[in-house]
């Protein structure tokens, strides 16, 4: 973890040295995790609401975690259909730029993918795909391993394009594991930034790791860092894990994390992922999915400030512009 620390200071360092460099090589844990369990939620065919405060920026809430295969990509799927069943309108954008798997959660061969807008074939909104489920998804360019370290031009118009989201109420990011530019630039922009983990002592590690990398390059980003614990055989075994991960945050890193909730191990999550449908579509009232929908229910009830938009908080964190 130091190791990967020092290489995501030096990134950071070229950052602010430099306005407006791209970062130069990306080390990326990419890793698709959606044979892993993490989500749910049941939708109804409610019409979405309007954007938090009558406004016109979305909420970003970024998932991200320090290793592959802790739930991530189900996480941010089933998160989604529960706030649909919030009457949201939610779009899942898969940001695991080189391995994408949202799509084959859903059972989806999408014609285009953020390869096309990255290449500036497509605008996002012409590769956006409504779902069976009420929600949207943007994919991945799975397979394109290159466009994981964009260049500079490549990145402000990605940017721009993103901004144009902002008439939906929520966009939930499912990132690459691990720490490379890019997750740390995708965690920059949102308003809710979600660390999952498993009790498992690597997954808690490596989490930590993410966290004490965030706290010493972000200090000066207004964002909400919050701890979701996957694969919890009971609330005991998960508020343990949760509690170890906070105390350490708050005495060693000065940084507070809030404890958002836990998932139940649950079987039908891995059963779900076998049929390709989320598992909240699957079993509404299986453990793991009244564990998602609670989760939801509870960050719906804590509204961020009003965002700027994506594309502001971007250009602030790459020193391209004022953020306004």
């Amino acid at each position: 973890m130091e190791d990967q620390a020092e290489k995501l200071r030096e990134i950071m360092r070229q950052k602010k040295n430099v306005p407006g460099d791209a970062p130069g090589d990306a080390e990326s844990d990419v890793s698709g995790d959606a044979g892993s369990d993490t989500s749910g939620a049941d939708i109804s065919g409610e019409k979405p609401i309007r954007a938090r405060n009558g406004g016109s920026k979305a909420r970003i809430i970024t998932v991200t975690s320090g290793k592959g295969g802790v739930g991530k990509t189900n996480l941010s799927v089933n998160m989604a259909l529960a706030f649909a069943r919030l009457g949201k309108k939610v779009v899942v954008m898969d940001a695991d730029l080189g391995l994408a798997n949202v799509n084959v959660m859903l059972n989806m061969i999408p014609k285009y993918n953020l390869y096309h807008v990255i290449k500036k074939q497509k605008t996002i909104k012409e590769i956006l795909v409504e779902t069976e489920y009420g929600i949207s998804i943007v994919a991945g360019a799975s397979g394109f391993s290159q466009i994981a370290n964009m260049g500079e031009e490549e990145r402000q118009d990605f940017i721009n394009e993103l901004d144009t989201l902002s008439n939906v109420d929520i966009i939930i990011i499912d990132t690459s594991a691990g720490v490379s530019s890019n997750v740390l630039d995708f965690i920059a922009a949102a308003d809710d930034a979600v660390i999952i983990t498993t009790p498992e002592p690597t997954a808690i590690t490596d989490a930590y790791g993410i966290i004490k990398i965030i706290a010493t390059e972000y200090d000066t980003l207004d964002m909400s860092l919050k701890l979701v614990v996957n694969r919890a055989k009971s609330a005991a075994d998960a508020k343990n894990v949760a509690d170890r991960m906070i105390n350490i945050a708050g005495q060693f890193l000065n940084l507070k994390v809030d404890y958002l909730g836990f998932i139940y191990d649950d079987p039908a999550v891995p059963q779900a992922v076998l049929r390709q449908k989320p598992f909240m579509v699957v079993d509404p009232r299986c453990k793991a999915s009244i564990s998602v929908q609670h989760i939801v229910e509870r960050m719906d009830r804590t509204r961020p400030r009003e965002s700027r938009g994506f594309g502001a908080m971007l250009r602030k964190f790459f020193g391209r512009g004022e953020g306004a």
